[in-house]
């Protein structure tokens, strides 16, 4: 565990918002703590705060949900002052049954780089409360500060995260990497012992329906912390798998069961809708920020649009028991299946795409790329010495896992089939297209529940930087791994894998990455136990790189 004294911590920020601001905005925010859960997720009227995201240097769209005896037309404002004496932007929008009262409208005309108020008037004089956002800059940007985080899974605790991040109030924007919500039903993931009573899931059943997901949504849009982020911060947001189904892929999904769940194409064709409509994100499915001369933002969608289906190291060594046999069938699927040319993670439309993006940015000279994506690009193997680590008690069922990605550590194969890992023929591509580009690549990543630092390489050559971030609430190999201490675990993790510089495997938080010309600091923020409602942090981890290198700064 990392620890600091409290000189190490975050100065807050007071640009754009002052104390009296602050506790302006901290009021719904309170009375939604002090209310029970049914009253915050149903009901009339403003029912679940504001959002803003798909910010430009001179737009921004604005979320809000409004629940009336009909279809309700709402007037959005924007103003450069809290008292809204002089509104800079205004419009109507319609909150309406067939989009879950979810509304959203984009305000123009505004000015690059600075923060704005806005708020939502209901027909009858009602008030939502009101948001703070900002727009991207231009040109001459010193600094820009992201607030990233991944992986927020209801059940397990509380979303300190969230709250930490909207309390420091030292970020430009909130970056969400996926797993936003979860799709499982009540006492599945987590299971009832690892379950906070405190967090009531709605639906109680897997999500599956239009119903389902809309009420799940509200379940997790009613927690206060995720209220305040929203309110304070505007969000760039990519979805993961849970977001529909684990281990999602194109035509379908691990936690997908067509026999009883229907169609695939159904049930993800309602995710994406519903995602849609509660979250401050626009139509593309993959689209790019510009932050000035400073970076272009890359959100790419490597789950549903062009992804083919996993492996399973499980499926390879199906019936095998024999090591001799376990290493060839290993070693044939290594020289086959996994290094096919043809596999795509992004789809040929999306990696094109980003290839010319990669080239147009760098060339305009933009000073970084900056990925947004869901899963780890890094090479991550299994280290070999874990298995002499494995006492008696193990289930045999962990025990016979981690003996298999123990071999296929042997041969050159890697422990996630579902991360780039499993697509290394793709991820050349991509690698292949910022050398091409010579662009200065940092790779934001979420989707392992754990904290990781990787010096990205392709045959020889250094292509740029990862930063995996560790989850708001969902577990790491802490929960699964108790065998291993996880400082014992995340230094062979180090030793076993060449590319990754350092790991964290037993702490939850968010990252907090600040982009200027000449370096990328990231800190790792860590909450401590989400069991217990807290915006104090445990301790932080600081990892630079300098522009153009390609290293990192431990």
């Amino acid at each position: 565990m990392f620890k600091t004294d409290s000189a190490a911590q975050p100065a807050r920020s007071t640009t754009a918002l002052t104390r009296r601001s602050l506790f302006t905005l901290a009021g719904a925010s309170a009375a939604l703590a002090a209310s029970p859960l049914a009253a915050r997720s149903f009901g009339s009227g403003f029912t679940h705060g504001v959002a803003s995201g798909e910010p430009a240097a001179q737009s921004v769209l604005l979320w809000t949900r409004y629940v009336g005896d009909a279809e309700t037309a709402l007037t959005w404002q924007v103003s450069a002052s809290e008292d809204f004496s002089k509104p800079v932007a205004e419009g109507s929008i319609a909150a309406a049954p067939e989009r879950d009262w979810c509304a959203k409208g984009i305000a123009t005309g505004l000015e690059p780089g600075r923060w704005y108020f806005y708020r939502f008037i209901a027909p009858d004089g009602a008030m939502s409360p009101v948001g703070r956002t900002r727009t991207l800059p231009e040109a001459g940007v010193p600094n820009f500060k992201l607030a990233v985080f991944s992986c927020s899974n209801f059940g397990f605790g509380w979303f300190n995260a969230y709250g930490h991040a909207a309390e420091a109030n030292d970020a430009d924007l909130a970056v969400h990497l996926g797993d936003y919500i979860y799709e499982y039903g009540a006492g599945t993931y987590p299971d009832p012992k690892a379950a906070d009573p405190a967090r009531v899931l709605e639906p109680s059943n897997e999500i599956v329906t239009l119903t389902d997901y809309r009420l799940r949504y509200a379940t997790y849009r009613a927690d206060p912390d995720l209220q305040r982020l929203h309110q304070v911060l505007p969000m760039i947001a990519v979805w993961d798998d849970h977001e529909s189904a684990n281990d999602s892929w194109k035509n379908g999904a691990q936690n997908h069961q067509p026999d009883t769940e229907g169609d695939w194409a159904t049930r993800k064709a309602i995710a994406k809708r519903v995602y849609r409509e509660w979250m401050p994100v626009g139509e593309e499915v993959y689209t790019t920020y510009q932050i000035g001369d400073l970076a272009t933002l890359f959100k790419l969608d490597t789950r549903l649009e062009g992804r083919d289906e996993q492996f399973s190291l499980e499926k390879v060594l199906a019936g095998k028991s024999d090591p001799q046999a376990i290493v060839a069938a290993l070693e044939a699927f290594r020289d086959g299946a996994w290094a096919d040319p043809a596999r795509q993670l992004l789809g040929k439309a999306q990696e094109q795409w980003l290839a010319e993006g990669l080239a147009a940015s760098s060339g305009a000279g933009t000073t970084w790329q900056v990925l947004v994506q869901q899963v780890l690009m890094g090479n991550l193997k299994t280290p070999r010495a874990l298995v002499g680590q494995i006492g008696d008690g193990m289930p045999d069922y962990i025990r016979q896992r981690l003996t298999a990605a123990s071999m296929a550590s042997e041969v050159g194969l890697p422990s996630n089939m579902d991360s780039w890992d499993g697509y290394p023929a793709a991820r050349a591509r991509v690698f292949e297209a910022a050398l091409a580009a010579d662009a200065n690549l940092l790779v934001l990543a979420g989707d392992s529940h754990n904290g990781w630092a990787f010096e990205l390489t392709h045959e020889g050559e250094k292509v740029g930087v990862e930063m995996g971030g560790q989850s708001v609430s969902s577990p790491g190999f802490e929960s699964y791994l108790t065998f291993v201490p996880p400082a014992v675990l995340a230094n062979a993790l180090v030793a076993e894998n060449t590319q990754l510089k350092w790991a964290d495997t037993a702490q939850r938080g968010y990252m907090l990455v600040e982009l200027t010309p000449t370096r990328a600091v990231t800190e790792y923020r860590f909450t401590g136990n989400v069991r217990q409602h807290s915006a104090q942090l445990a301790g932080t981890k600081m990892i630079a790189t300098a522009s153009g290198s390609g290293t990192l700064d431990i």
